[in-house]
C-alpha cells in the first residue's frame, strides 16, 4: 500500500494572455534594499496582464500596506472577471528555467498537503522548514490571502533523491507532455518552460518509496519521514498553514480534510539537481555606529565570515556556520534594541557591498556557504538552520509568480 505523501496534483491555472514574459514576476521577497528593480519591473509590465498586479513586494511593506493589500485583492476579482485565469485539469507540470547562473533547472509543479506541514521548532513532520520564520512577515501575507481566491506561489520545495528517479525521469520524457509555456522571463530572468502530466500515479509511488525506513536509517541514522524541505518561500507556507488553521478552525474535520485552502501550490525541485546550488544569504545592517557596531562584533564568536564596511575584514571563529550565524543574529538584534538600527538579508556579496558603499553608517557581514548534500541530514538531526542562513542561488534565480490556483 503507497504511503499517504504530502504531494498531490492540483488543477493548475494559467494565465490567458500573449505576452508571457509581462505575466510571470519574481518572488516578492527578493531585492528588498533595491528600489530601482522594481520601478524598472513596474515600467515594463504597465498595462499588461501581470502577477506583479497581485502580489505584494516585501520592498513596500510600510508604504500603504492597507491600500495595497486591498488593491491586490480587486486585482484578482478584476482578472478572474476578465478570464484571464484560464484552470487545466488536474495533473502536475513539469518545469525547466534557466538562468544567469545555470543551464538548466527541473521542477514538478504540485499542490502541498499543509496538514503533513509544520514550521515551529521542534515539529518532526513529512513537510518541514529548513530555516528560523520571521514572524512579523506572516501577517501582510496573511491578509492577502485571507480575501484571495486564488494563490500564485514562490515556495520551492526540496525532497533529496540521490538516483534520480523523478524529476529526472520526467524531463527526459519532456517531449510526450503537452507544451503548456516557453518564453523569456522579464528583468534578465532567464527562460522557463513547462508541460503538463495527467499521469499521477507512478509520481506519487516514487514519492514514497523515498520514505523507507531502510533507506533514511542509511541516509540519515533514523528512521524520520522527512519527505520535503522548504527551500524557498518558508513564509508563504507558513501564511498558508496559518489560513488553513483559521478558515477551517469551526469546520468539522471531514470538512477540513476537503477544503481548497488544505492544499498550496509548490514547486518541487531534486537537491541533487544540477541547478540547485545553495549560496550564503548575509547581513545589511543600516543606521548603525559603525565602529561601535563592529567593536562589539570583534568581540564574539560568529565562525569563519567577514565584515565589511568600505573594506573586507576576514574574521575566524571556532563555530560551525549555523551557530555563527546565530550568534551574529542574536547580537544585531540586541545592538538595534539598544541602539537603533535595521537589518536586511541580502543575497550576493557584490549586491552587499554596493549598499554598503553607497549607505552611510551601515555594515555588511558575510558568510560562508553550507553544502546542499547537508541539508536533509543537519535538520533531521539539529532541527532548522538559523533564519536566512542560505538561499538557493541568487536572487535573480528565484523562482517567479507563474501558475496559480483556487483556494476558495
Amino acid at each position: 500500500m503507497m504511503k499517504d505523501i504530502a504531494i498531490k496534483p492540483a488543477e493548475i491555472i494559467l494565465p490567458d494572455t500573449s505576452d508571457m514574459t509581462a505575466w510571470a514576476c519574481i518572488a516578492c521577497d527578493q531585492f528588498t534594499s533595491e528600489i530601482n528593480y522594481w520601478k524598472k519591473l513596474e515600467s515594463e509590465v504597465k498595462g499588461k496582464p501581470t502577477t506583479l498586479d497581485l502580489i505584494f513586494p516585501e520592498i513596500y511593506l510600510a508604504d500603504d500596506p492597507d491600500g495595497r493589500i486591498k488593491r491586490i485583492n480587486e486585482n484578482i476579482k478584476e482578472y478572474e472577471k476578465n478570464g484571464i485565469f484560464k484552470t487545466l485539469p488536474k495533473g502536475y507540470i513539469l518545469t525547466v528555467r534557466t538562468t544567469p547562473f545555470v543551464k538548466r533547472r527541473i521542477g514538478l509543479i504540485g499542490a502541498i498537503d499543509l496538514t503533513r506541514y509544520d514550521f515551529m521548532a521542534g515539529a518532526t513532520p513529512q513537510v518541514r522548514a529548513t530555516e528560523g520564520t520571521i514572524e512579523e512577515r506572516i501577517p501582510p501575507r496573511l491578509k492577502i490571502r485571507k480575501d484571495a481566491d486564488v494563490e500564485f506561489p514562490h515556495i520551492m520545495v526540496l525532497f533529496d533523491d540521490e538516483k534520480r528517479e523523478i524529476n529526472e525521469e520526467l524531463y527526459a520524457r519532456r517531449n510526450e507532455f503537452e507544451k503548456l509555456y516557453d518564453f523569456t522571463l522579464n528583468m534578465g530572468g532567464g527562460r522557463v518552460e513547462g508541460y503538463f502530466i495527467s499521469d499521477c500515479d507512478l509520481i506519487e509511488k516514487k514519492f514514497a518509496a523515498l520514505l523507507d525506513s531502510e533507506r533514511l536509517i542509511k541516509k540519515y541514522g533514523k528512521d524520520d519521514k522527512f519527505l520535503f524541505a522548504v527551500g524557498d518561500g518558508n513564509h508563504s507556507l507558513a501564511t498558508a498553514k496559518r489560513h488553513f488553521e483559521k478558515v477551517t478552525e469551526n469546520l468539522s474535520e471531514e470538512e477540513k480534510l476537503n477544503h481548497p485552502a488544505r492544499y498550496a501550490l509548490c514547486e518541487f525541485n531534486n537537491i541533487y539537481d544540477e541547478g540547485i546550488y545553495f549560496e550564503p544569504i548575509f547581513r545589511f545592517v543600516k543606521g548603525v555606529n559603525k565602529e561601535k557596531f563592529i567593536k562589539g562584533l570583534n568581540g564574539l564568536d560568529i565562525g569563519n565570515a567577514a565584515i565589511y564596511s568600505g573594506e573586507l575584514k576576514n574574521v575566524l571563529g571556532a563555530l560551525d556556520i549555523p551557530s555563527g550565524i546565530k550568534s551574529a543574529d542574536e547580537y544585531i538584534k540586541k545592538y538595534i534594541s539598544e541602539n537603533g538600527g535595521e537589518v536586511d538579508y541580502i543575497h550576493g556579496e557584490s549586491n552587499l557591498k554596493e549598499l554598503v558603499d553607497n549607505t552611510p553608517d551601515s555594515v555588511g557581514i558575510i558568510f560562508n556557504k553550507i553544502q546542499k548534500e547537508d541539508l536533509f541530514k543537519y535538520v533531521v538531526n539539529n532541527g532548522p538552520f538559523p533564519k536566512k542562513t542560505f538561499s538557493m542561488g541568487e536572487g535573480i534565480e528565484k523562482r517567479y509568480y507563474l501558475e496559480g490556483r483556487k483556494i476558495r
